[in-house]
């Protein structure tokens, strides 16, 4: 059982990213003082976004600059904080190097955070965005999970650094960060594995992560002849903030916890938009037969290659989320909030337009 003490400055690392971002939100909202450790803290285009939150609160803000991949970048942030939250990491997946774009700064940058943990006495409980990505690679791995289900206890065993290197970065990132806490007894370990994450971003300049490409996918006509029947797991990025924010503070928390509220796919998502939006954009309205996307998924984005399109299109996907609601009286919001607001956010900000 670990106590954390509000009155205590609370770090969190990538403070500016998509997910951090709410994170910090939720900090300040709760009148806690935040260290918000970022690449460039004078980018006013990366940070006013948290001036303006902190503003708007009863918390403060305090920026320090840190790279994940230089060490001991974070020792300074962590000071007199006694929880830290890891959540900068990268996620994409069109990369030239994965070995240099994914894996060295998840798996270096964990190691140089918890190495900076190590050596600052004051933190007691460190809270690690991790992935379901970090369970699974494909939607075929929850169909061969225990009982057609993913849970905590599953881990990736599919992915590599050919096939699906995000998913492995991911995994690698996490592995090092249980072993790091294994071996010590000061500070415990809690991680979010979160499934995609959709939903507004709280930097109006910022529509670039991947969450806002896919959310443009539906509504820039890319998938006007259909969508790929994908089957995954979705959740709302102001969940997955208030997710972080009770494994930090509930004293309880212990391992790892699957952060995902719809088991779905491509195709029921664009269908939650159609009500809405279906006269106005061109959304699809049917799943693309899995033959095609076999023949010509590959041309057209590399990422669909036929084992990619074998292990997920017209296969569900499955993930228990009874740990987080059990054990963190998590509640999550309807997939029609999350959608409606992501994309009414891409529409307000011109990323997409109506036909």
């Amino acid at each position: 059982m670990t106590q954390i003490d509000k009155s205590k400055p609370v770090m969190v690392t990538g403070a500016n990213g998509y997910v951090a971002s709410w994170i910090v939100k939720r900090l300040l909202d709760e009148g806690l003082t935040v260290h918000a450790a970022v690449r460039n803290p004078d980018d006013l285009n990366k940070v006013q976004h948290l001036i303006d939150a902190a503003n708007n609160s009863k918390g403060e803000i305090k920026f320090f600059k840190a790279d994940l991949l230089t060490p001991g970048a974070y020792t300074e942030a962590m000071q007199g904080c006694e929880l830290v939250y890891h959540t900068a990491s990268p996620f994409s997946t069109s990369v030239k190097d994965p070995q240099k774009e994914l894996i060295d700064p998840a798996l270096k940058g964990t190691e140089n955070v918890l190495n900076s943990v190590n050596e600052v006495e004051s933190v007691k409980r460190v809270v690690d965005t991790s992935s379901c990505a970090a369970i699974y690679t494909d939607a075929i791995d929850t169909v061969n999970a225990p009982g057609g289900v993913l849970t905590e206890d599953v881990w990736n065993t599919t992915s590599s650094l050919e096939y699906q290197p995000y998913s492995y970065s991911k995994t690698l990132a996490e592995q090092k960060a249980w072993e790091m806490n294994k071996k010590q007894d000061r500070w415990d370990l809690v991680t979010i594995n979160m499934s995609l994450v959709l939903g507004p971003e709280l930097n109006p300049k910022f529509t670039t992560s991947e969450s806002a490409n896919i959310m443009k996918m539906f509504g820039d006509g890319q998938m006007k002849m259909g969508a790929p029947k994908m089957g995954m797991g979705v959740v709302d990025v102001r969940d997955v903030a208030e997710a972080h924010f009770r494994a930090g503070f509930t004293p309880e928390a212990q391992g790892r916890y699957i952060t995902s509220a719809h088991n779905t796919d491509f195709v029921a998502l664009g269908a939650v938009l159609l009500p809405k939006y279906g006269d106005k954009f061109p959304l699809p309205k049917k799943a693309l037969p899995k033959w095609l996307l076999m023949v010509f998924g590959p041309m057209v984005n590399k990422l669909f290659s036929r084992k990619f399109v074998r292990n997920n299109v017209n296969v569900p996907w499955n993930a228990d989320n009874s740990k987080i609601k059990r054990e963190l009286g998590m509640t999550f919001r309807p997939l029609k909030e999350t959608m409606e607001d992501s994309f009414q956010m891409l529409i307000d900000q011109g990323a997409i337009k109506a036909k």
